[in-house]
């Protein structure tokens, strides 16, 4: 079983060709690098013939210049790929060019290989050896026998605590590792962090590649990458919080240009396939995963593409007087991805279609009393957008769950055909992870806690610590822990399971488990 010694000791013997081709020999003659790996390695975007592998080399992640200290040349990069962990059995090796223009960054994209499989992986650098990392690939499409075991989170605030969180998940040893925004926040400083961040306010490519190498840089979010192959969508605090298509929250300095950017750091610094290359301020992020007979992940940008805000043109919370929330051609998705998305669940032959995405989904009166209050950031102001996508999920019969992030606390309820009319029935449900370290260590429950739920009755669960979720996805069932963390403003704290749920095929209720 691996642990943490065998992912994070790199091991020796690579046994590599001895004779390496001219492009290292004459690296070799310049200053060597040492301690290229402080950024550790990945992989991600399985499915059942491969796999994508990264590094990114960094003597010194925290260099202002946000290029890790790597000298401004190529860098001759090799890998392997075994069946064990102990590298004994190498099924497949090679070399990629780590160039400066990518911020000394490796995309390995195999294929080829086994489905439903176990693999090891590490890379070397100039005589040093990476890390090791596990992955695997996907089960083939429309093949029984293996349940996903797929954990989520969200929102990594670096200053505001500690990404225990992550460690408590890598210990779950899940197939797989979704993130559903805010891997980085682009703010400066804060008055008061619980950890120092490096660098200000991300404005450039240099102050974006920065501030994801300070998180990658952390023990506890490189063992979680190592663990286990990974997902990833953006939200807002990876560009600029509150952004919506291309419109910023504030009139900062250009925003196309520190869109793209932010769009090229991204993918620099995540496991991510050629079709996620960035072009300029564009990059489509949306795709689906499929694990065998047993689920397709379908992974959106809620971003990108969306209308402004209803009613205020910010991100907000509006009341029920907003008429501008339910006009019918608003777009939170835009109309591609939106049509993307209906065929994709049309086509679907898997037992459940699980949304990966940012923002909550089901209704939410943020209000206590009478009154209505609704956050137009998320889909409630996109009602038309919500209604075609639980009409999608209904019409099709497919066993639709949402996987959400953003709101900084765990939440579970149901998603209805038409949350206006009473009478509508859910459709599907929501599952909503909160936070690895933003808003601080939180609380269990707050005060008006009990009010919010008895205000929304198809709302059924909350915690307001930080953690993540686990699942256990298979034919029979889909098993649901959220996973509190009891501190994050200390390192190391325990992680323990606020609520459970089973939700049956064919039945769009949170069963207690």
């Amino acid at each position: 079983m691996i642990n943490r010694r065998t992912l994070l000791a790199g091991g020796a013997g690579l046994g590599l060709a001895a004779a390496l081709g001219s492009p290292a020999r004459a690296a070799a003659r310049r200053t060597p690098l040492t301690d290229a790996f402080q950024l550790g390695v990945a992989s991600g975007e399985p499915d059942a013939q491969g796999v994508v592998l990264w590094t990114r080399l960094a003597t010194d992640p925290l260099a202002p210049d946000g290029l890790g200290g790597m000298p401004n040349r190529p860098v001759p990069v090799q890998w392997q790929l075994a069946t064990d962990e102990r590298f004994t059995k190498i099924v497949r090796r090679g070399a990629e060019t780590a160039r400066p223009e990518e911020a000394h960054s490796v995309h390995v994209e195999l294929d080829g290989l086994d489905p439903g499989a176990e693999y090891f992986y590490r890379f070397r650098v100039e005589g040093e050896i990476s890390p090791a990392g596990r992955t695997r690939t996907a089960p083939e499409p429309g093949t029984r026998g293996r349940d996903l075991n797929l954990s989520f989170t969200s929102c990594a605030d670096y200053q505001t605590g500690w990404f225990t969180a992550y460690r408590r998940m890598a210990e779950d040893e899940p197939d797989l590792i979704a993130f559903l925004g805010d891997y980085i926040y682009e703010y400066g400083d804060y008055k008061y962090p619980v950890r120092d961040q490096a660098g200000g306010e991300c404005l450039d490519l240099a102050g974006y590649r920065l501030r994801h190498a300070q998180h990658k840089a952390d023990p506890e979010l490189q063992l979680a990458h190592a663990v286990a192959p990974w997902v990833v969508v953006w939200d807002d605090h990876d560009i600029e919080n509150g952004w919506a298509g291309d419109v910023p929250e504030q009139p900062d300095p250009p925003f196309l240009p520190r869109r793209a950017a932010a769009f090229q750091a991204y993918y620099e610094n995540m496991p991510l396939r050629r079709a996620q290359r960035p072009d300029g301020p564009s990059l489509r992020l949306y795709r689906t995963l499929r694990w065998g007979s047993v689920a397709n992940l379908h992974l959106l940008d809620t971003r990108q593409y969306r209308d402004l805000y209803a009613c205020t043109g910010r991100s907000g919370t509006v009341g029920e007087d907003c008429a501008e929330r339910l006009d019918p051609n608003r777009t939170i998705l835009g109309d591609e991805q939106e049509a993307w998305l209906t065929g994709e669940l049309r086509e679907s032959r898997a037992t459940w279609d699980l949304i990966g995405q940012q923002v909550f989904m089901m209704e939410m009166d943020w209000t206590n009393g009478p009154a209505k209050g609704y956050s137009n950031e998320g889909w409630d102001g996109y009602v038309a957008s919500r209604n075609r996508l639980a009409a999608a999920i209904a019409d099709n019969r497919r066993n639709g769950v949402v996987l959400t992030g953003d709101v900084h606390s765990h939440w579970a309820g149901q998603i209805k055909r038409d949350h206006r009319d009473p009478e509508s029935k859910p459709v599907g449900v929501e599952l909503v992870t909160t936070s690895v370290t933003s808003a601080g260590d939180g609380l269990d429950e707050y005060p008006d806690t009990k009010t919010l739920l008895a205000e929304n009755p198809h709302v059924k669960f909350f915690n307001g610590r930080r953690g993540y979720v686990r699942t256990v996805v298979s034919e029979r069932e889909m098993r649901v822990d959220f996973r509190s963390v009891g501190r994050v403003t200390e390192p190391y704290a325990r992680a323990y399971t606020s609520g459970s749920f089973v939700i049956e095929p064919g039945d769009p209720a949170l069963n207690p488990a």
